[in-house]
This record gives C-alpha cells, structure tokens and sequence, in this order.
C-alpha cells in the first residue's frame, strides 16, 4: 500500500489493474471509547457543485440508485472504528467530476478529540492500494478526508485533509447544498443543510428522515412559522418522511418503508398449543448435512428475493448493486472428482458479472481449512471473485477464521471473507425492526428466516463454544495451575472476544443502534500481542474482561467474568452534575433507578478512594447513605449487577456464553436503559 501526505495524488489505474470499484474506508479511535462521526460523500460536477440533492449520501441516504455508490456502514476495528464506503467507479455517471469523502460530528465534538484519523482505498477485492493519515486535527467538526476525481479515462486518489470550523453546515454550503438557519434561539446542534434531515434521535427509526427537534435549525424547507414540517407530517412520523429540498427546489420525499409492528397481532390460535405454520420447517432436521443444506438454500434464497438482505450481506464483500442470483449445491470441476460448493453468489450488473461461492457450517462444526482451500483454487481458476464462509464463529479484526494460502502469481485475485449466523440474524432484525425494507412481503420473508435461524434445530445460533482449552484454562485457574505463558489462555481470550462481538450484534439488532466492542489500544497495535496480554493478566486475576458502547447513550459498560468465583459482573460508571447538591443528586439517581433490579450494587466514586455502597433495596429508603462521612462531593457513581455463570461449553441453558449474554441484557434493560432520567436532569452517562 502506497502511503500519501496532504494534498498528494495518486492514479488508482497505476496502483491495482482491479480499481474499476474501490471500497473507501474512514476509520479513527478515541481514547474514551464514545468518539464517533458521521459519513457522508458528494458528487460533483465540473463546477465543484452537487446536481442535485440526491447526489448527497449520508446515513439516511446511503445508496446509490445505479450502484456508484453505497454507505456500508461501521465496523468495529481491533482499536476504534472504521466506517466503511463502497464506490463503483464504472457506474459513476459521465458529468461527476468528483467524489468528495467527509464525515462531520455533532454535540460540541471536535475532530481534535479523536486519534488516528486515516482514509484508506482498497480495491474490490479488498487489497489496500494507498493510505492517508490525518494528523493535525483540532477544532474542526467536519472534515473532508479526500476525494476521487476524473483525469481522461481513469480516476485519482487525493488525500484533501480539509477542515471546518463551522460543521456539515459549513462543508455543505460550499459544494451548493443551501442553508437556512432557523430563527429561534440557537441550540448545541449546528444548522443542518437543506438535503441532510438532522441526526437521529434516540430511539427513533433509522429507515426514514424525521423532522428536526424544535430547536434545531431547519432546513431551506421549514415553512413561514419556523415549524420543521407541516402538522399531518408530525402525526405520520413514524411511518412517512419528512420532505428535505434546498432552497428554490421541489419537496423531495422519501419512499415508506416497512417494518415489522411492535406489537404482535393477537393469535387466533384455540390455545398455546397450536404452532403457527413456518415458510421454513426446521423440527425435521436430524443430521448435520440436512441443517447445512437447509440453511444455506433458506438463506441464499431470501438474499435473492429480498434485495435490502442481499445487498447488506454482499456489498462489504465487493459486490455490485444489481439483479441477484442464488444456487445451492453446483457441481465444479476440480481434479479427478467435481467438488460441489454448498452455494454461488452471482449479482449482474450493466452487463458484467460479480460471483462468489459459498461454504456453509451449522451447529458448532468448524470450517476446514484443507475445503476452503480447495474452493479457493477453484474460484481462482473460474474467475470468482470471493469465497464466503459462513459458520457459527465470529471472526476478528476483519479476518477469516481459516488458514489458506493465496496464489500471488495468479493475475486473477480472490478474496476470502466471513460471515457468523449471528451477524446475518443482526442484519436481518435491524431491517424488519428498525429500518425497513421495500414492502411487506419483503418484512414477511425476513420474519420467517429470522424464526428459523432463531430455533433450536437449525444449528444456527451463532456462537456457542469457547473451545477445547476452555476446560482446561478454566480448571488451571481454579487450581491456580496455569502458566501464565500457556498457549491455551490466549486461545480463550479470542473466544472471550468473540464472545463479546456476538453480544454487541444481538443488543444492537435488538435495539437498532450499533453496539460495539471498545478497543482502548492503538489502532496500530499487534492483536496478538493484545491477546497475550490479556491471557497473563487472566493466569494471574482468572478474570476475561470487556467494555462496550452503545450508540445513543454514552455509558461504556463493562463487563468482568471472574472464573475464579463464577460470577459475571456488568457496571457502568456515571458521573455527577457539577454544582448539585449531593443528596440532591442521590435522591435523583435513585427515583431514575425506581425500576432496576433490587440487587442492584451502588457506590459512590470519591477522588483518591472509594465511597460508599449499597444495593438498591437497602439504598431506596435511606439515599443519605450514599454520602460519604467527611462530606466530600461524590465525583459519581458506580452501578454493576454480579451474576453466576454456567459451568459447560455454553451448549445448554447454564452453560458460560448464555451466562454472558444474559448479563449484559439484564444490566441494559434493567440499569442502563433508566438512566436516561438522571441524564436528562443533569448527570451526564461516561
């Protein structure tokens, strides 16, 4: 990978002979674990201006409708955050001139507060052509990372590095988005441009724009009074959107999406006896070739049929938007036997051809490595583009669970990637529960692949074994046998971390905000060295221990499993408003947690020590004793929930990763999800 400074160029065509669509990454870290920005990329014609609106993509625009561009999203990296932006180059239309890059943050942030800004551009098959690292950031709160643009017949890399004080606002009126600041009393948030409804709110639908918050500036759009939208738009909030335009320009909408109601219709079922009919039957499955075949034919075949799935599953792999289709069990030529891949991806688009197999394993049953080999062989003599896995496992940092070996002689390049059942459930969920999808037979199809990934039989569950040392690490360290150099330990710190993401991917899929694993390393550090130290640290305390963060609150909550005394403990930290009264402050805190449970532990955090605690049912009466003898302010406070954990693999109801996965749930929807009162009255989560 080639590196850039400021203001350099590169030609994509002189770095890759595969830079006809490139996958564009931001990434930064912060050193809180909360730093966060948003996305958004500009067309551009000659003249430096946008087209029209719809040549803005932001998180409630993200796609493209020929394909040329496609917002994928954020993915957790082994340190940070890396969002990630998929750009079809030949499909970007013949009057863009330029792809501007940029993100912007909200709330008083500044891009100074984050570390390790860097944009990279990779091919579509994943190889990173060129880097740019931002290193002299500070009071900007929108920033251009840089930009593709046009020279003849191919296309170039410039690394910009512009910032703005002024935010998106600023960023936008410059490439011909119209602003029009709101007249009422300015708030925190800054003015939002004409094509960008503002960001989303807690607890609100990210499928379609909601109207602005009343202090919020309005777009060009807002009507005499100020309002953000007119009163019938407000009543169909959750369903409809708000019309966003520029100044002078017609009111663009956008399309109603379906999801799935909160609240199911009531049964016409006789009794609880009777089980409602399935598209995909699963109490049949007896073998574990019969659950493979099953779920890779249920899966592929609603990825075809429901576009939204199939896109969201492919376009981080390097497929095009366009028409899909989906096989199972193709008969390949390789050597004296064909070989028969359990599935082929193939997405057509103008004419040209994206193509990937696929290797399916359900029920815990490892991938291996010798088949993917072999698939990888084949796919590189038949021109595919990729292989997909797709199994129990979670992968990490970006990387495939299996070890193979890539032929770098061969010009035909294939790329390897990894999907967990748990993260095609995640993604299924947040389209039917959260963002929508095109129609309701479309929400319908995902129910029905949501219900049988979810059942016991289908042996996709996502996670649910932490290994061959699990056994052995966890007896050395009730034994206190264990070495703190033992191989083993580092293989159970990866399994404790794959443990983790497949939590964050189920409470995000369960919520709709993305919840995320908090790396406090550089984003340059070795992830083995990380995972060593981690394994002494857990031969010397027999503690795993991970954090958090959920979008839309700002509590990073920890979470400890003590293998020592079996006992998982989930807290969070939250500090005191400044200039409150301390009993004040108590008594609040306390009515916020009217409805946590009773065994919940409180401590009071004082500069230099700890205060002191209590559990709620014994703190509930007497708030007082939350304050420290000597008087001193409480800085903040220290909820944490302690709960026994299985003693098996995780294979039945007891067993150590349900434990895990029990525990965060209960403290999110039993603390953490009530603290949004004390927020709200001055305390501020951390």
């Amino acid at each position: 990978m080639q590196e850039i400074s400021k203001g350099a160029n590169v030609s994509l065509t002189a770095l890759s002979e595969d830079a006809g669509a490139v996958v564009v990454s931001l990434g930064w870290t912060s050193a809180t674990g909360a730093g966060d920005a948003d996305v958004s990329v500009l067309l551009l014609d000659e003249n430096g201006k946008i087209r029209s609106e719809n040549d803005f993509y932001f998180y409630n625009h993200p796609a493209a409708a020929d394909g040329s561009v496609q917002l994928l999203g954020k993915t957790p990296t082994a340190n940070g955050d890396e969002d990630r932006i998929s750009v079809d180059l030949t499909a970007v239309p013949e009057d863009v001139a330029r792809i501007v890059v940029a993100a912007s943050q909200y709330g008083g942030a500044r891009f100074g507060d984050l570390d390790d800004l860097r944009m990279t551009v990779s091919d579509r098959t994943g190889e990173p052509l060129v880097g740019y690292s931002i290193e002299d950031a500070g009071v900007e709160t929108a920033f251009i990372f840089g930009e593709l643009y046009r020279r003849g017949e191919e296309w170039k890399f410039r690394a910009v590095g512009q910032g703005y004080e002024t935010g998106l606002t600023g960023l936008a009126t410059d490439f011909g988005i119209d602003v029009l600041e709101d007249t009422e009393p300015a708030s925190a948030t800054e003015a939002v441009p004409a094509a960008v409804p503002a960001p989303p709110q807690e607890g609100g639908e990210a499928a379609v724009p909601a109207a602005a918050p009343t202090p919020t500036p309005t777009p060009a759009a807002a009507t005499e009074s100020g309002a953000a939208a007119a009163p019938e738009a407000a009543a169909a909030a959750a369903s409809a959107a708000v019309p966003a335009q520029t100044r002078g320009r017609a009111s663009r909408t956008t399309r109603k999406k379906v999801t799935l109601p909160k609240v199911a219709k009531k049964s016409l079922a006789e009794n609880d006896t009777w089980r409602t009919a399935r598209l995909f039957p699963v109490p049949s499955l007896k073998s574990d070739r019969e659950r493979e075949v099953r779920a890779t034919s249920v899966l592929l075949s609603v990825m075809a049929q429901v576009p939204e799935l199939g896109r969201r599953l492919t376009a981080g792999f390097g497929a095009p938007a366009g028409r899909m289709q989906t096989f199972t069990e193709v008969p390949l030529p390789h050597g004296d036997t064909p070989k028969r891949p359990d599935g082929v991806i193939r997405v057509e688009r103008a004419g040209k051809l994206w193509t990937a197999l696929v290797e399916t394993k359900t029920h815990g049953n490892p991938l291996k490595d010798e088949q993917v080999q072999q698939y990888m062989d084949i796919a590189a003599r038949r021109g595919y583009e990729a292989v997909i896995t797709l199994s129990n496992d979670v992968a990490l940092d970006g990387s495939p669970v299996v070890d193979v070996k890539i032929d770098g002689r061969r010009k035909h390049k294939v790329s390897l990637w990894h999907l967990s059942w748990a993260e095609v459930a995640h993604q299924a969920q947040m389209l039917i529960r959260h963002e929508g999808v095109g129609n309701a037979a479309h929400a319908w199809l995902l129910q029905e692949l949501l219900e049988y990934l979810q059942h016991e039989n289908s042996g996709c569950h996502g996670f649910q074994n932490m290994g061959p040392a699990w056994v052995p690490v966890r007896k050395g360290i009730e034994d206190e046998t264990i070495s703190p150099d033992d191989e083993r330990a580092v293989d159970v710190v990866e399994s404790w971390e794959r443990l983790i993401r497949q939590v964050c991917l189920r409470l995000g899929g369960e919520l709709g905000q993305k919840a995320l694993p908090v790396q406090r390393t550089r984003r340059d550090s070795d992830p083995r060295a990380r995972r060593v130290a981690a394994a002494a640290a857990l031969c010397a305390d027999g503690k795993l221990s991970a954090e958090l963060r959920i979008d839309g609150t700002s509590s990073v909550i920890a979470v400890i499993a003590d293998l020592r005394t079996g006992k998982v403990r989930t807290a969070v930290d939250i500090p005191a408003p400044e200039g409150s009264y301390p009993l004040a402050t108590t008594k609040r805190l306390l009515r916020a947690l009217a409805e946590a449970p009773a065994d919940l532990h409180v401590q009071t955090l004082v500069e230099g020590e700890n205060g002191p605690r209590g559990t709620l049912e014994r703190l509930r009466p007497e708030p007082g004793d939350l304050l420290p003898r000597d008087g001193a302010a409480p800085g903040g406070f220290r909820l944490s929930l302690i709960k026994g954990m299985g003693n098996t693999r995780g294979n039945t109801e007891s067993g150590f990763i349900r434990g895990v996965d029990a525990a965060v749930d209960r403290f999110y929807h039993g603390v953490v999800a009530h603290l949004g009162a004390f927020e709200a009255r001055g305390g501020r989560r951390g």
